[in-house]
């Protein structure tokens, strides 16, 4: 099963930020959406990612003045990416492996979607959850 299935049964709307806007606009785009990344986008090209964790480190770090910086300051660059043909395993393992919870999907140049660890876990447990099923009416049918 490839990241493309998952991305293709939602909205394509995308919320991002560019890097000029503030962490600020950031911060609250990130509340209002209820939602733990941003994908910084830079024209049709993805920058970088701003996340919970961006924000907290820089805020630890720099006060409350940072929220009047630009993101593109504290975002993490380059963006970790995967292509829309990668399997959901492989994306939850370089997720894992790279401890990130965010990743862009990218269709050539082009970001096609983006996803989260819940949504490939979720994603997961549904097909967990259908075998089980099928593994149960099976035995009890036999």
């Amino acid at each position: 099963m490839t990241v493309a299935k998952i991305i293709a049964n939602r909205d394509h709307t995308i919320v991002s930020c560019t890097p000029q806007d503030s962490v600020l606009l950031a911060a609250k785009l990130l509340t209002d959406k209820r939602i733990g990344a941003l994908p910084v986008m830079d024209g049709d090209g993805i920058a970088g990612i701003f996340s919970e964790r961006d924000l907290l480190y820089c805020v630890a770090r720099d006060g409350a003045d940072v929220l009047n910086r630009p993101v593109g300051e504290v975002m993490t660059s380059p963006a970790i990416t995967i292509d829309q043909d990668t399997s959901v395993l492989k994306a939850l393992s370089l997720m894992t492996r790279r401890r990130i919870r965010h990743l862009p999907v990218m269709d050539g140049s082009r970001m096609a979607g983006f996803v989260s660890i819940g949504d490939l876990v979720k994603h997961r447990m549904e097909i967990i959850e259908a075998e089980a099923q099928q593994m149960r009416d099976y035995i009890t049918t036999a």
